[in-house]
């Protein structure tokens, strides 16, 4: 199984739609928040089911706020992250993902990618396909993979 992994886009999805067509056999598409009015393009691009939340610039959008899925073997809970106080460091939310018995939490929010993956949890923020924040600005995304035994596996990757 393979999963296409994306945050805050702000309306700009040239990329979104450019990671499409180079991942054309991804099993599910997660946006973690900020898509600003784009649920249906983003939604209808995609050839797969796709999970998105709100974030904080999705002012009028019906999406939820955070939802918890399952992928495998894995409890997921995904949330754009700024009620957790992600811009100053990921304890926060690794703190409630712990709370709430999930294996993975991912978010976005910070425009900044990271990957952080302790034996009991999983913490991924993909970064941001329009707006990256991080030194060299380019866009990021991550993809997860599961193997034949239902082990997770994440990349981090940029744009070229």
């Amino acid at each position: 199984m393979r999963i296409l992994i994306v945050s805050d886009t702000h309306r700009r999805n040239e990329n979104y739609l450019a990671l499409l067509k180079k991942w054309k056999n991804v099993d599910m598409v997660i946006h973690c928040g900020d898509v600003e009015g784009s649920e249906y393009a983003i939604s209808e691009s995609a050839e797969c089911p796709v999970c998105m939340v709100s974030g904080n610039n999705d002012f009028f959008s019906q999406l939820p706020r955070e939802q918890e899925i399952s992928i495998g073997k894995y409890k997921v809970w995904i949330t754009h992250g700024h009620h957790y106080l992600v811009s100053m460091g990921p304890e926060r939310i690794m703190q409630e993902a712990r709370a709430r018995g999930v294996d993975i939490v991912m978010f976005g929010h910070t425009h900044r990618p990271l990957l952080i993956q302790e034996e009991d949890l999983i913490a991924l923020n993909p970064g941001s396909l329009s707006y990256p924040r991080q030194e060299g600005h380019k866009p990021t995304y991550a993809i997860m993979e599961l193997d034949k035994k239902g082990e997770a596996h994440f990349t981090l990757s940029y744009m070229k």
